[in-house]
C-alpha cells in the first residue's frame, strides 16, 4: 500500500508541483488549504505523515500543530515555511514536529528527508484510523472511544490523550516530564502529581484490579510503562 501523505498548504504555486513530485515518487497525497479540513482530516483518517506550512493564512501553523497535537494526532510531520530564524525552527521542534524545511528548497532534499522520517517513526505507532484492544478493552481511534466489555467507558479528553500516548508507546518507560510535555504540552504549567492523578483514574476505570495494575505500570523512580 502506498504511503499517505497529507499536505496542509495554502500556496496554490507549490501545491500542484509538490503533490505531482509526491505522487511520481509513489505517495498517496490528500491535500488541503484550510485549517480546520486538517485537523479533521489528521484526526480521523490514517496518514504516515504531514506536510504542513506554517504560513498558513488563517492561523499559523505553530498553531495548528498545537491543535493537532490536542487532538491526540501523532503522526510524523515536516514543517515547511519561509522563515528562517532559528528560533522558529526551534520552536517547531519543541512543539512536536519531526523535520523543518525551509523554503525555496530542493524536491530531492524534501523527498529524502521525508524518507528518513519515515524510516524512524515506530513500527508500532497506532494510526488514528486503527482500533487497539487488550483484555476486555477495546479503543477506536477514529472515534475517541473506549468501551469495556463492549460498554462505553467515559474519559475526560486528557485521559483520552495520556491512555492513546501509552499505548502509542507501549512496552517504552515513560517519565512524568515526558507526559506532561507530549499530552498535556510543553508550554502547560501542570505538576509531575497531575500525571499521578490521571494514571490513577485510567486504573480504576480499566484496569481489571486497580490496586495491582497489569497494564498501566509503575516503574519506580522512573515513570510509567503500558504493557497491554
Amino acid at each position: 500500500m502506498n504511503k499517505r501523505i497529507l499536505l496542509i498548504e495554502d500556496e496554490p504555486a507549490l501545491i500542484l508541483p509538490l503533490k505531482e513530485s509526491l505522487h511520481n515518487e509513489g505517495y498517496a497525497v490528500e491535500t488541503t488549504c484550510e485549517r480546520e479540513r486538517g485537523i479533521q482530516l489528521a484526526a480521523e483518517e490514517r496518514f504516515d505523515i504531514l506536510i504542513l506550512d506554517i504560513g498558513l493564512s488563517q492561523k499559523n501553523g505553530f498553531d495548528l500543530l498545537c491543535a493537532l497535537k490536542q487532538r491526540g494526532v501523532r503522526t510524523p510531520t515536516m514543517m515547511l515555511t519561509a522563515r528562517d530564524r532559528v528560533i522558529d525552527k526551534i520552536l517547531g521542534l519543541k512543539l512536536g514536529a519531526d523535520d523543518y524545511l525551509t523554503k525555496p528548497f530542493d524536491t530531492g532534499e524534501l523527498l529524502a528527508r521525508l524518507e528518513a522520517i519515515l524510516r524512524r517513526a515506530p513500527a508500532n505507532a497506532v494510526n488514528a484510523a486503527e482500533i487497539y484492544a487488550f483484555n476486555d478493552i477495546r479503543v477506536d481511534f477514529r472515534r475517541a472511544e473506549v468501551t469495556r466489555s463492549g460498554r462505553k467507558v467515559e474519559l475526560a479528553a486528557r485521559e483520552y490523550y495520556l491512555l492513546r500516548y501509552l499505548i502509542e508507546h507501549r512496552e517504552a518507560t515513560l517519565s512524568r516530564d515526558e507526559l506532561l510535555n507530549e499530552v498535556w504540552g510543553y508550554d502547560s504549567s501542570p505538576t509531575t502529581r497531575t500525571v499521578d492523578v490521571h494514571v490513577g483514574l485510567l486504573r480504576q476505570k480499566l484496569e481489571p484490579t486497580p490496586r495491582t495494575p497489569r497494564y498501566i505500570l509503575t516503574v519506580h523512580g522512573l515513570g510509567y510503562k503500558f504493557v497491554g
